[in-house]
């Protein structure tokens, strides 16, 4: 059986050696991502989606979608009562996307993992759907996360279950040791492209920022 389109560009981004690489893949792939993904059953959104409105009440603001790609989230936010939201993502045609929608109030490309140009307890809740896991962030990915957001803000992140448990889920505790963050819940492991043969499972997470 040939290749699906979906997997052909997942393939290469998990494959990434570099931003640059994940960046540039994700440019290529702007245009067809959303029907892709929805073909592939894509639940990372649905995911954060329940529990951000479980653990924020609705209308709270400011938001950053870290990892916004082409604004899937943005829009249902903006449908659900989030409608003061950034957007974060490493790539520029994933972000034109993403500014067709007009649901944002800012875009800003750049990586996570990085230093992010925001001020301390900016944001009321950061929502990461699909960003930590191969290629792309692990756990050092937190720490800026947690500095720009709210004290008793949430971050509500997916990760795939196998960087969970040897990298992302180490880096949890030591934030919870420092006193900065509690973990409000953690889905049961599931399938994020049902799909899509072969895909690891991931978690869902909501942090407490303390």
């Amino acid at each position: 059986m040939a290749e699906s389109t979906h997997q052909g560009h997942l393939g290469a981004v998990y494959a990434s050696k570099n931003p640059e690489e994940i960046s540039s893949h994700y440019d290529n792939w702007a245009e067809t991502y959303d029907s892709d993904m929805s073909i592939a059953g894509y639940r990372h959104p649905s995911i954060c989606l329940a529990l951000l409105t479980r653990h924020l009440p609705s209308g709270a603001s400011p938001l950053l979608d870290a990892g916004a790609g082409t604004g899937l989230i943005g829009e249902w936010l903006n449908i659900l009562g989030y409608r003061t939201v950034e957007a974060l993502d490493i790539s520029a045609g994933m972000l034109a996307m993403a500014r067709e929608k007009g649901v944002y109030q800012a875009l800003h490309q750049m990586a996570l993992g990085n230093e992010l140009p925001f001020e301390d307890n900016k944001f009321a809740g950061i929502v990461s759907a699909g960003v930590f896991t191969t290629g792309h962030v692990g756990g050092e990915g937190l720490d800026e996360l947690v500095r720009i957001c709210q004290s008793g803000g949430v971050i509500v992140l997916t990760a795939k279950k196998s960087l969970l448990d040897t990298d992302i889920a180490p880096k949890i505790s030591q934030l919870e040791t420092q006193g900065l963050v509690s973990v409000a819940e953690q889905t049961e492991p599931y399938v994020s492209m049902p799909g899509e043969a072969g895909t690891e499972p991931s978690c869902g997470i909501v942090l407490k920022v303390r």
